[in-house]
């Protein structure tokens, strides 16, 4: 028995459950061919109380906790749905605004984005500065009582679909600082790039963002004026816990369709199963799943009680996501040629997470925040 879930946590698993098998589990090829996930999707899910839990009832939101956040996220993950967007939008854009946006701001847009109407994106990465966020050249100046907006961004995560987007600028572009501001998509000098070609998470809108002379009031800006770095970091353990629990879950449930399918697979007369090299492999595999999900549900009871430090943030993103990569290949193998076939959940989901070992900061990255608390 998981013991960090309540009972309203679990009623709320059976609605996401539900939602997610009818709505978004027989669609998923198509979203995957053509690399992005209809708007008309957001808003049903909005519909229902899926997206932006946390938000405050005040705002429109259910006012809920992590632990609403952590089903979503699992139940997206146990059907390989990890492409669908919502999490970036819930878990990360929707908190920015709550912890950091002005009253005008939180009533402006949270109760838009929890019913679905628009989509956010956290416009940071850039062109060739990695994880150095403190090298970005995006540049904000100030005229008068509005910032003007020049810069690129790529690799943006629901870019395709992007209505608001809380960009990282600089108002000093020789300065390490960083400015957030939030700029909707129809302001003049905006544009969005192309979808971007990826080798997983085909169904995901990911896309380059474009800055021309984009002018914003100064009302849009997140917080304070160089106060953004410090913003950003502030929520990445949680942002990087998030990717532990959507690996333990994407283990936990391919084991599952890993048994099914040794079970019934017959190789030389008997079930590949039968196998005793088949069963250590399964037995390594179940052990290593449940030591990632004790550790994991510790990490999320930690960010339900806020206890939650960067070093067990960025520890559970690297165990995580290099234990998802491990453990799908070796589920992978078990499938035989059949594992190469994308009409597998196990191939689409071993392309998938490779990218967990990247996006959230790498697992260098990881290894270095870790150190520094040694």
């Amino acid at each position: 028995m998981r013991t960090v879930f309540r009972e309203d946590h679990e009623m709320f698993r059976e609605m996401a459950r539900r939602f997610i098998e009818n709505e978004i589990v027989p669609h998923l090829h198509e979203w995957e061919t053509v690399g992005i996930v209809p708007k008309s999707v957001w808003r049903k899910a909005g519909e229902v109380g899926l997206l932006c839990s946390t938000v405050p009832e005040e705002y429109g939101g259910a006012g809920g906790d992590f632990g609403h956040s952590a089903v979503m996220i699992e139940e997206l993950a146990r059907v390989n749905a990890t492409a669908i967007g919502f999490t970036t939008h819930s878990e990360i854009v929707a908190p920015y605004i709550v912890a950091y946006g002005s009253e005008a701001q939180k009533k402006k847009w949270l109760p838009r984005m929890v019913a679905g109407e628009i989509i956010g994106v956290i416009a940071m990465s850039e062109p060739g500065i990695g994880s150095d966020l403190r090298s970005m050249r995006t540049s904000a100046r100030r005229d008068g009582d509005e910032y003007v907006i020049n810069g690129q961004k790529t690799f943006i995560t629901n870019g395709g679909n992007a209505d608001l987007m809380v960009t990282a600028t600089k108002l000093d572009p020789n300065a390490k600082e960083l400015t957030l501001i939030c700029v909707e998509a129809d302001r003049p000098g905006f544009a969005k790039g192309r979808l971007l070609e990826k080798i997983g998470l085909k169904g995901q809108d990911t896309s380059e963002l474009f800055f021309d002379e984009v002018r914003v009031p100064v009302e849009n800006r997140l917080g304070d004026e160089n106060k953004g770095f410090g913003y950003l970091t502030h929520q990445l353990a949680w942002e990087r816990t998030i990717i532990g629990i959507r690996a333990a879950a994407s283990i936990e449930a391919l084991i599952d369709d890993t048994l099914e399918y040794v079970r019934e697979r017959k190789v030389f007369g008997k079930t590949v199963f039968d196998f005793q090299n088949t069963k250590f492999k399964l037995a390594e595999c179940k052990a290593q799943a449940t030591m990632l999900r004790v550790f994991v549900d510790d990490c999320l009871g930690k960010a339900m009680r806020g206890e939650l430090s960067p070093e067990v943030g960025a520890m559970c993103k690297l165990v995580g996501s290099e234990m998802q990569g491990k453990v799908l290949d070796e589920l992978l193998q078990l499938h035989g040629g059949y594992g190469f076939m994308s009409e597998y959940k196990i191939s689409r989901a071993w392309v998938d997470a490779r990218v967990a070992r990247i996006y959230g900061g790498t697992s260098e990255i990881m290894k270095e925040i870790i150190a520094r608390s040694l």
